[in-house]
């Protein structure tokens, strides 16, 4: 007798929850973290309220995993035909499409209101409008048509650090938008490696990533510019007064490191190198490393001045 496909309420209920819990991407959601908790240091100059933190954290986590579970949904469809997301919980039907749809819908309005009721109003609307952002204009309009996606779909992702501003101060301000700023010039170069690595799975279901369409030559030279502008931009805190020695020594030491995978990179992209020899990945992984450094420095400087 052949196996019969159990619907997913049969399925184990450990598996079940599992299931939900990856719908969030929990990975992703780490590096919004590492972006949101040390702006807020910053933003008291000191240790901000513990509670206040836990409540921001919670809710980042909530909305960012409403809008994951919503992407997942939407491109339930491309996700089955692609090695990297063949294992996604509506793929594998761990979480049914309704399911999926209904979750990331309530995890979208509860953020909203924990915001709201727990840290304040304009935290929850600049929440929400990541969500909206990222559900909408990235995973709907841009996602499938153009090239330049994760650009600016990368905005979504730049929107924890000013929640992490709002939430100490109420508002605003340009210390926030400069590191807004690092996070969308970052975005890209940290993804394009990747998208190079998995080339045949975006080809395959027709999604534009620059990799693509693109020659690696071409992909090197933007990861280079972006690289430049994002290092440049780093830079800005010093001089408009928000930080003290500590947090420019580290920009520059791990920006020096991040353009010299970069210049790495298009060298060998120049050379003609392909497949492992390409080692686009190098820089994938450093970029994690450089915006925890960076943001972990923007946490320590506060003490250090």
């Amino acid at each position: 007798m052949g196996e019969i496909e159990e619907s997913p309420g049969h399925r184990p209920l450990g598996a079940r929850v599992m299931g939900f819990v990856a719908l969030t991407k929990p990975r992703i959601i780490e590096l919004l973290l590492i972006t949101t908790v040390p702006v807020m240091f910053l933003a008291e100059q000191g240790v901000p309220d513990l509670w206040l933190v836990l409540a921001t954290c919670v809710g980042g986590y909530l909305s960012a995993g409403g809008a994951n579970a919503l992407n997942m949904y939407i491109d339930r469809d491309i996700d089955a035909l692609m090695d990297r997301t063949s294992q996604r919980p509506l793929v594998t039907g761990l979480v049914s499409p309704r399911e999926g749809l209904v979750f990331g819908l309530a995890l979208a309005v509860i953020s909203t209101v924990w915001f709201g009721v727990l840290v304040n109003w304009l935290s929850a609307a600049l929440s929400l409008g990541a969500l909206l952002f990222y559900v909408v204009v990235y995973t709907m309009i841009l996602k499938r048509r153009t090239a330049q996606n994760i650009v600016w779909g990368g905005i979504a992702g730049c929107m924890p650090v000013f929640i992490g501003w709002s939430a100490v101060t109420n508002s605003v301000s340009w210390a926030a938008v400069v590191l807004f700023l690092v996070i969308f010039f970052w975005t890209p170069p940290h993804y394009w490696p990747l998208s190079m690595k998995v080339r045949e799975d975006y080809a395959r279901v027709g999604v534009p990533m620059l990799p693509v369409i693109a020659a690696n030559t071409v992909v090197a030279r933007q990861i280079v510019l972006y690289s430049w502008v994002m290092v440049a931009v780093s830079l800005a805190l010093w001089p408009l007064g928000y930080v003290g020695w500590f947090y420019p020594l580290v920009a520059v030491l791990a920006g020096g490191w991040w353009l010299r995978e970069a210049h790495g990179l298009q060298a060998r992209a120049k050379a003609g190198a392909a497949g492992a020899k390409l080692k686009e990945m190098r820089l994938f992984h450093w970029s994690i490393t450089y915006v925890s450094l960076l943001f972990v420095a923007i946490a320590v400087d506060p003490f250090l001045r």
